[in-house]
């Protein structure tokens, strides 16, 4: 592990950086997650199966109602979970407890309803107005192949119908760190929401992080997601190895870091096996992956990682520290089936003492 001593604003652009407002009030929330509400259907399947039907592996791809439903029809036995990725990082949070809160839309319906008790029970405060009638809340059908890998495709269904009256302005202002999943830039309205939030933080002297979610995302856009790392409208950003490439349109991980490190104030990107590195202006820190018993299911471990990382942070820990919390939630989440952690992430961190 390496670390170097200079500060943040050594390589930041000047011109670029926050004049952050001082904090009028203790902070309500350690993190705000802003995301996607959506209902994980998750299914084993064999590598045909994702060939057969005309499936992306390893990425998100969004369908409408008629390809979920002929979806549906054609999975396995199926697990039902309540997602998201920014939901599994507030889920994640809150288990190491942290306090998290949650901005997100679903309808009024069976999944609206299991989704709203789920993100509860783990102990994240969720208070966003559920919409009446159509369209209903989104689910996403995961296909798992046997290496562990996860395909996801996404029905948004009442995402897209969250908006600027939805931000909570008290939430807004009182979260430590806001964190939104780059899949929010699909709809439209949602756009607004996370602007007007991160305004909202900003003046209360708060920081946004964003994680950008998925290669296929960043293609989409690439140029709104540098304009939010360039502006300082977000100050710290997650990505893994293939999506920081995709961002700068690189084959080249060394030239990826050096080009996120000079677009935001922190960043930290994720490499699977190879554990994770964090940049923060000159500082460079390797944290390595912990080891497991048994590799089963890759969902969720980008947004827990993220939750252990943002614990970490908004509790005033180390870097190297934020990034061992983030291996480790990371590292449990892919060995169970399903994105939200079964077992006490602060009792897991107590035990190898990062509690």
């Amino acid at each position: 592990m390496s670390g170097g001593s200079a500060k943040p604003e050594t390589t930041f652009p000047p011109e670029k950086r926050k004049a952050f407002l001082p904090v009028s009030s203790d902070p309500t929330y350690d993190v705000l997650c802003i995301g996607n509400a959506i209902v994980d259907i998750i299914a084993r399947c064999d590598e045909a199966f994702l060939v057969d039907n005309g499936i992306i592996k390893g990425a998100m791809n969004l369908i409408d109602a008629e390809r979920a439903e002929l979806l549906y029809a054609r999975m396995g036995p199926a697990v039902e979970a309540s997602g998201g990725s920014a939901g599994n990082t507030a889920a994640g949070v809150a288990s190491f407890g942290g306090r998290a809160a949650y901005f997100g839309k679903v309808a009024n319906d069976q999944l609206g309803v299991l989704f709203a008790h789920d993100i509860r029970a783990q102990g994240v405060a969720f208070d966003t107005k559920p919409l009446e009638g159509f369209p209903p809340t989104a689910r996403s059908m995961i296909f798992v192949t046997p290496d562990g890998e996860r395909s996801m495709n996404t029905y948004l269904g009442a995402c897209v119908e969250l908006g600027p009256d939805d931000v909570e302005a008290q939430k807004a202002q009182g979260a430590k760190v806001t964190y939104f999943e780059g899949y929010l830039w699909d709809p439209p309205l949602a756009k607004e929401a996370i602007r007007r939030t991160a305004a909202l933080a900003h003046a209360a002297g708060r920081e946004v992080s964003m994680t950008l979610s998925d290669p296929f995302c960043v293609d989409r856009y690439r140029d709104e997601f540098l304009d939010l790392m360039r502006s300082g409208t977000v100050d710290i950003v997650f990505a893994n190895e293939s999506e920081m490439k995709s961002l700068y349109q690189t084959s080249s991980f060394e030239a990826g870091l050096e080009a996120i490190r000079k677009d935001c104030r922190l960043a930290a990107v994720t490499r699977s096996e190879r554990g994770s590195v964090i940049v923060r202006g000159n500082e460079t820190v390797q944290v390595d992956a912990i080891e497991i018993a048994e590799l089963v299911d890759t969902t969720g471990a980008g947004d827990l990682y993220a939750a252990g990382f943002l614990h970490g942070y908004t509790t005033g820990r180390s870097l190297a520290d934020c990034g061992k919390l983030g291996s480790l939630a990371a590292g449990i989440v892919i060995q169970q089936v399903g994105p939200r952690p079964m077992k006490s992430l602060r009792e897991a961190a107590e035990q190898v003492r990062l509690g």
